[in-house]
């Protein structure tokens, strides 16, 4: 049975208070820049790059909410404006499905569809061990474990030939460079577990003092294990060199081998590695980061706020380490943090509402603080690359916001149980009990049983792991493309709540395939997928807000889906060899373009083909490889033509998606069978075209592979039929 994975990164975090003193735990605070020694200019990139500074965040907007309501980087003019000054902001770029922060992020680091890099449905997601009835675990997991140490061997980072996906962190770290990691997915520890499927388990091993410290006290093995990491060279002057603390990085699966290496994992061996020895890293406002109980360390996912991530960001930076990769939770949600379970209590707010703004002001405080304190330093944008994008984008489910005295809006946060008695400004996600629905709407004593991806998208999974031709799947297919409900968001002009349909669309293992949400691992496919209202969050278990289904407003900002305002995401870089083009808004991009692009800028490259492209649209000519100088209009064509027809959110996909949507709600198997077969037959010319293409641009990239210009005009015509094809199909 699932519950809602309570995984920080899951859901906007972010808290408006006062901490106790940090005397409290005999900390003392101390100004901003004490305990950062002056910046070391990175020797290990050979380029006019000597930084990469990576941030990302959680759902976090450039485009608005509510047309009268500042978007959430307009309240950040700090930020906002340093991108669109000094470099290039996309606005029109996309993240992947399903679209959690799991796999929008872990695209983003590597380049690669999830159906290369293993999170085909995320942030958690069901597998089918040997007795096929599905089981559910955490997409969160660092970057070499297995999905269950017993039930499913195979990593949970999985790629092309069951591998274990190429880690992040290689090409810095054999170039000489140490590269950091603060709370961003899987590339630290994620858990403090020592149970047999536990980071700390697998990581330290049993016996070990880390390994006794976390299971005597979990709080503190979070602290001072989970979200904070060192990936070391093996130069001289690597953090890890002579360093006692430092413990193996294995990477089995890595082309090229990746033997020698090692990490310091944790807040307590990272942070007096950056220090000097002190035990604590300031946030940007000179406060010791710490955990809710006071220890210095990490804070937990929630805690990850502006001023947390930044500050450990600016420390790594100035102490040596010249590779720093951030997350930074949202501002949507406030998250109160309770020293009676060291974790975080939450709950949503809605645009324009005064703690929602409040958060997004001291965010835009923290980054004014971090540009101030780095440019001191010496870091800045003629010796750094800066990139900053978002995971993915949310859909708020909430109604209109009432306008209040000081100019902020406020909404009803208690539960409603009655969806067509809820106020206007009722705040908070429709939970929807799955097999309630269904046994209202569609009684079904024969209906197989199932366990789904708790979500606004869920992942069926049906037991047994039947075809997707199977009798009783194919009439659970019907019956959820018919389920409706009453939502409170939608009302018709005298305000009357209106019944809507769920269904967005449907995808099975053939539609799965088009959207890069096949995986690896066969028993991590699921049987069939539904994109579904994004008002709603379905379960297989009771709703805890009094009805089925019902209002809960601790949650209102949902993604997963395919809606526009969940696709589309932003990226700006700035730096040496970035054009300074302000806002791009034109220009079509994805998650997978940023590591080509940032390798391409540091000098380095992967031992593996990316899925994405380098953002030419984004670079001076001098910092341009010279293969993709020599043919740039016919490189930008054909990027666009790849995109279109291999991105997740490209035409082709879109296209095939509403085509399979038609063939899963038939009750008629003729129908069902030739738009299936339509699908897969134009999704296998795609992936052959595809890899052709991607091939060829990264060779141009990083090989210095000329392009040939008369086959790549028959890529970009080959790309256009094949979409062509698509629309056809999903409009006939």
């Amino acid at each position: 049975m699932n519950v809602r994975p309570v995984f920080g990164r899951s859901i906007a975090r972010l808290m408006a208070l006062a901490l106790v003193p940090a005397s409290f735990a005999g900390i003392s605070a101390v100004s901003a820049s004490a305990n950062k020694p002056a910046a070391v200019t990175s020797s290990c990139l050979s380029g006019p790059v000597k930084h990469v500074i990576y941030l990302q965040f959680d759902n976090t907007h450039f485009n608005r909410d509510r047309p009268n309501v500042a978007s959430d980087l307009e309240q950040m003019p700090h930020l906002l404006n340093f991108l669109k000054s000094n470099g290039t902001l996309f606005t029109n770029d996309h993240t992947i499905l399903i679209s959690h922060t799991a796999g929008g992020i872990l695209s983003s680091l590597t380049g690669l569809y999830p159906d290369r890099q293993g999170q085909t449905v995320s942030n958690s997601y069901d597998f089918y061990p040997p007795s096929k009835l599905p089981r559910f675990t955490s997409s969160f997991k660092y970057w070499t474990d297995a999905v269950d140490p017993a039930l499913d061997t195979l990593p949970n980072m999985i790629t092309d030939g069951q591998k274990n996906t190429p880690a992040p962190w290689v090409p810095y770290t054999r170039a000489g460079c140490d590269f950091g990691g603060v709370a961003t997915a899987n590339i630290e520890l994620e858990n403090a577990n020592t149970n047999a499927s536990g980071d700390i388990t697998r990581v330290f091993h049993p016996g070990s003092p880390e390994f006794i410290e976390a299971s005597a006290n979990p709080r503190l093995g979070q602290t001072d294990f989970v979200g904070i990491a060192i990936h070391c060279s093996q130069a001289a002057d690597s953090k890890c060199s002579g360093n006692p603390n430092a413990k193996p990085d294995p990477l089995k699966d890595e082309p090229g081998g990746y033997l020698g290496y090692n990490a310091l994992y944790g807040a307590k061996y990272v942070d007096p590695a950056i220090t000097g020895g002190n035990p604590c890293v300031n946030d940007t406002a000179g406060q010791p980061i710490t955990d809710p109980d006071q220890n210095c360390g990490f804070p937990g996912f929630d805690g990850m706020l502006a001023k947390n991530t930044l500050g450990y960001v600016e420390q790594m930076q100035t102490a040596g380490v010249p590779i720093t990769y951030g997350y930074i939770s949202d501002a949507h949600d406030i998250h109160v943090p309770n020293v009676a379970t060291d974790a975080y209590d939450s709950h949503a707010n809605g645009p324009g509402e005064a703690d929602f703004k409040g958060q997004l002001k001291a965010y835009d405080d923290a980054f004014a603080a971090f540009f101030q304190h780095l440019g001191t330093s010496g870091i800045n944008k003629s010796n750094t690359l800066f990139v900053v994008t978002v995971d993915e984008g949310d859909h708020f489910a909430g109604g209109i916001g009432t306008p209040q005295p000081d100019g902020s809006l406020a909404y009803t946060h208690t539960p409603c149980a009655t969806l067509s008695a809820c106020p206007t400004n009722q705040i908070g996600e429709v939970n929807a009990n799955i097999n309630g629905l269904l046994a209202t709407q569609f009684p079904d004593p024969a209906r197989p049983g199932f366990d789904i991806h708790f979500d606004d998208a869920p992942a069926f999974y049906v037991n047994t792991q039947p075809g997707r031709t199977d009798p009783g799947v194919r009439k659970l297919e019907r019956d959820v493309s018919g389920l409706t409900s009453l939502d409170p968001y939608i009302r018709d002009g005298s305000g009357n709540v209106q019944t809507v349909s769920l269904t967005a669309a449907l995808a099975d293992p053939v539609e799965e395939q088009a959207l890069h949400m096949i995986n690896t691992d066969p028993n991590r496919t699921p049987t069939f997928t539904w994109f579904a209202n994004p008002d709603f969050f379905f379960q297989t278990t009771p709703t805890n807000c009094g009805g089925n289904p019902c209002v809960n407003p601790k949650f209102a900002w949902n993604h997963g889906d395919i809606q526009t305002e969940i696709a589309t995401t932003w990226v700006g870089l700035v730096g040496p060899g970035i054009k300074s083009s302000g806002i791009d808004s034109t220009t079509w991009t994805d998650h997978t373009n940023l590591r080509p692009t940032i390798l391409t800028l540091a000098g380095l490259k992967d031992d593996y083909t990316n899925d994405g492209r380098v953002l030419v649209e984004a670079l001076q000519t001098s910092a341009t490889p010279h293969a993709l100088v020599a043919h740039r209009e016919t490189v930008l064509r054909l990027g666009a033509a790849y995109e279109q027809v291999n991105a997740s959110f490209g035409q082709f996909s879109l296209n095939t998606l509403t085509a399979s949507t038609r063939a899963l709600r038939s009750p008629d198997e003729t129908v069902y069978n030739s738009i299936e077969n339509s699908i897969a037959s134009l999704t296998s010319q795609r992936d052959a075209l595809a890899s052709q293409i991607k091939a060829a641009l990264n060779a141009a990239a990083f090989d210095g592979q000329a392009l040939n210009e008369q086959q790549a005009k028959a890529w970009i015509a080959q790309a256009q039929s094949l979409i062509d094809q698509a629309h056809a199909l999903a409009t006939s």
